[in-house]
């Protein structure tokens, strides 16, 4: 995790290896609040689960975990999710998968339906924000 701003650690960009892309971050942490960029089905540089919406689900907050793991926090510390579907049909396969993830202590989370994304065969893109103090920072 390296700092990218002249504020110093206030604002850290992270990336996850393998998942380093130009122009964007996977991740940024700003104190305690961390900020996930969309993620899609991609493993590997591959659509994964081409027309399966629970596995493209799966490898979504696969991908999710990665990158808030390179800034310090895991999937427990969720509060948003925001999810973009390209068919209405996915809908089912991705809550499946993310009321499965989160039984304990549901974040707030969106969802909506758009026109296409960035490959034609990407189902949906997910992203997420989440709070997680840093260690011996922790709010009472």
């Amino acid at each position: 995790m390296g700092a990218g701003h002249s504020k110093g650690a206030a604002i850290a960009r992270c990336n996850p290896p393998g998942m380093a892309f130009p122009g964007m971050s996977q991740a940024v942490r700003c104190g305690d609040r961390i900020v996930v960029s969309g993620q899609v089905a991609l493993k590997d540089g591959q659509v994964a689960g081409i027309g399966d919406a629970q596995e493209q689900a799966r490898q979504c907050f696969a991908n999710i975990e990665a990158a808030l793991q390179a800034a310090g926090a895991d999937l427990a510390d969720i509060v948003l999710v925001r999810c973009y579907l390209t068919d209405k049909a996915a809908y089912g396969g991705y809550a499946a998968v993310k009321n499965a993830l989160f039984a304990e202590n549901p974040p707030a989370s969106t969802a909506v339906i758009v026109a296409e994304l960035l490959l034609p065969d990407l189902l949906m893109e997910v992203e997420a924000e989440a709070f997680a103090p840093r260690p011996g920072q922790e709010t009472a």
